[in-house]
C-alpha cells in the first residue's frame, strides 16, 4: 500500500513535531514516523528526566546544609530512589503523552509508530505501508556509544537511559567519562548517597572548557566527596564477584576500582546505521553523522537532516534551532544558517556553568587584540547570601571592535544570567551597552557590567 504526503518528517524528538505544526498550519499533508518514544532524547532520557533528578538531589543537599542556615532538621536524611525515579517518571511521561497527543490531533497530520526505512529518495517504509513526498526530513536522535574497551561485553555498564531505569541506590557507582553526562550524574547520586568515582582519560575534566572552568568544576565535586582518576589510558573491565572492577593506568593511586554499577559517559553516536540512507543516496561522515550544508539539507535534494543525527550541534536547544531555521527558509522566504548561532552550552552540575561563544584559551589562539574580566562568586552578594560561592565569571572582548566574543559563568544562576551576555551578542552591540545597563539586586547579572567595567588586555599566550 502506498500514501502520499506533502512531507514526510522521521523521528518525534525536538526538531520534528514543531516543524510538523508549521508545515500543517501552511496546508501541508505531513507524515511523521516515530519508533519509541515521541519526545526524543531530551524528554525521555535527556533534559527533563535528568534535571528532575537533579533537583531532588539538590533538595537532599540542601536539608543536609540545613544547618548552616539556622534550620534544625532531624539528624538521618533518607533518599526514597523508588520516589525519585516516581516523580521523574511521572514529570518525563506527561511531556511525552503531551507531545505524542498534540501530534495525533493535529489537523494533516498523519502519525505512524513505525520503523522508517528509505526505498528510494522520495519513499519511505513503515511497517507495511510505503509513504512517499517531496520532502523528507530526518531527525533520529542518538545514543550512548559502548567504545569497545576491553572487558565490556563481560560486565554489565549503565549509560544514561539504563541508569535512569535504575530504582536502587548504588553502592559505588563508577563513571567512566568526564564530561556533561558523567559529572551530573556523579554529582547527582553523590548527592543521593552513593560513593561515586570518575574516571576520565583524559588529563582534566570537561577538557573542551578552559582549564581554569575544569579545575574549578573538579573543585565543586571533591568538595563533595566525589573522587576522580584523570589520565586514565588503560580502561578495562572484569567481574569481581558480584561487583565490577574498573581497570585505570595512572600514575597514581590503585590501579583498579571495585564499584556496584558502572555508568559509561564517553560519548554518543547518531541513530543513522538502521534508516536505509544507502537506498536514497544521502551522505554520511565517518561517525555516521549525516552531512548537511549550512541550511541543514542533505546531498540529496528534498532530503534535510536536523538535530543531533546531523553532528551539527548535540543539544536541545540546536535541535529546536534546526527546526527554526529549516521552517523560516521554507515557509517564510528567509535565509537562515546554522553558522548564524552563536555557540552555547550549560554544563548542569550545582551550580552550574553556562558557555557562550569563545573560550579563553579560543581567544589567545586566534591572536586577536582582546580584553578580558573575572570575577569570583565571592563577590557575587546573590551567591555569598546563598551560600553558593563556588565558581567565577569571565568575559571575554574584542579589544578593537569591543563586541564581546565569549563568556563563562561557573555559579549560581549562571545558566540564567548567561543570556543576557547572548542576547547583547545576538543583538551586535558591543560591550558598553551592557556595561551601561541598569540590572536588578540583588541578582547575579548585576555584577556582569561590573565585570565589564573592570576589562584589561589578555596576552595573547
Amino acid at each position: 500500500m502506498s500514501r502520499e504526503f506533502d512531507s514526510i518528517i522521521i523521528g518525534a524528538g525536538q526538531a520534528g513535531p514543531p516543524l510538523a505544526a508549521r508545515l500543517t498550519q501552511a496546508g501541508q499533508r505531513v507524515a511523521l514516523l516515530e519508533r519509541k518514544l515521541f519526545g526524543g532524547t531530551c524528554v525521555n532520557t535527556g533534559c527533563i528526566p535528568t534535571k528532575t533528578m537533579i533537583a531532588s538531589a539538590q533538595a537532599a543537599r540542601v536539608v543536609r546544609r540545613a544547618a548552616d542556615f539556622g534550620v534544625r532538621v532531624g539528624s538521618t536524611i533518607t533518599v526514597d530512589m523508588p520516589a525519585v525515579m516516581a516523580r521523574k517518571n511521572l514529570i518525563s511521561g506527561k511531556s511525552r503523552s503531551s507531545v505524542e497527543a498534540n501530534l495525533r490531533g493535529m489537523e494533516r497530520c498523519t502519525v505512524f509508530h513505525e520503523q522508517a526505512r528509505f526505498l528510494s529518495a522520495r519513499e519511505v517504509q513503515a511497517g507495511s505501508e510505503t509513504l512517499t513526498a517531496e520532502r523528507i526530513f530526518i531527525n533520529v536522535g542518538g545514543r550512548a556509544r559502548i567504545p569497545p574497551m576491553p572487558g565490556v561485553e563481560n560486565v554489565s555498564c549503565l549509560t544514561n537511559s539504563t541508569l535512569l531505569e535504575l530504582e536502587t541506590l548504588p553502592r559505588h557507582l563508577v563513571v567512566v567519562g568526564g564530561s556533561y553526562i558523567g559529572l551530573e550524574f556523579a554529582q547527582m547520586y553523590r548527592r543521593f548517597g552513593s560513593e561515586v568515582t570518575v574516571i576520565e582519560k583524559g588529563a582534566r575534566l570537561v577538557a573542551h572548557e578552559d582549564e581554569d572552568v575544569s579545575d574549578a568544576i573538579k573543585g565543586v565535586l571533591e568538595a563533595e566527596g566525589i573522587d576522580f582518576r584523570l589520565d586514565a589510558e588503560c580502561i578495562a573491565f572484569r567481574r569481581s564477584g558480584e561487583d565490577i572492577a574498573v581497570h585505570v593506568n595512572c600514575e597514581s593511586g590503585e590501579p583498579e576500582i571495585i564499584g556496584t554499577h558502572v555508568l559509561l559517559a564517553v560519548g554518543r553516536e547518531p541513530n543513522t546505521d538502521d534508516l536505509g540512507l544507502e537506498q536514497a543516496g544521502v551522505l554520511l561522515d565517518r561517525n555516521g553523522y549525516i552531512v548537511v550544508d549550512d541550511q541543514l539539507r542533505t546531498n540529496v535534494q528534498g532530503i534535510y537532516a536536523l538535530g543531533d543525527c546531523n553532528g551539527r550541534g548535540a543539544f536541545t536547544h540546536t535541535s529546536y534551532n534546526d527546526f527554526e531555521i529549516v521552517a523560516a527558509n521554507l515557509l517564510d522566504g528567509a535565509s537562515r544558517r546554522v553558522t548564524d548561532r552563536i555557540q552555547a552550552h550549560a554544563l548542569y552540575i550545582d551550580p552550574p556553568l553556562g558557555q557562550i561563544g569563545m573560550t579563553e584559551r579560543e581567544v589567545r589562539q586566534s591572536g586577536r587584540p582582546a580584553l578580558m574580566g573575572t570575577r569570583p562568586m565571592t563577590q557575587v552578594g546573590r551567591a555569598i547570601e546563598k551560600g553558593e560561592t563556588f565558581g567565577f565569571m569571565k568575559i571575554l572582548v574584542d579589544a578593537e571592535s569591543k563586541k564581546i566574543v565569549g563568556a563563562s559563568i561557573l555559579g549560581t544562576g549562571g545558566d540564567e544570567a548567561i543570556h543576557c551576555i547572548l542576547d547583547t551578542m545576538y543583538a551586535n552591540q558591543d560591550y558598553t551597552t551592557l556595561q551601561h545597563a541598569m540590572h536588578i539586586h540583588p541578582t547575579v547579572s548585576e555584577l556582569i557590567p561590573t565585570v565589564l567595567g573592570n576589562l584589561k588586555p589578555l596576552a595573547n599566550s
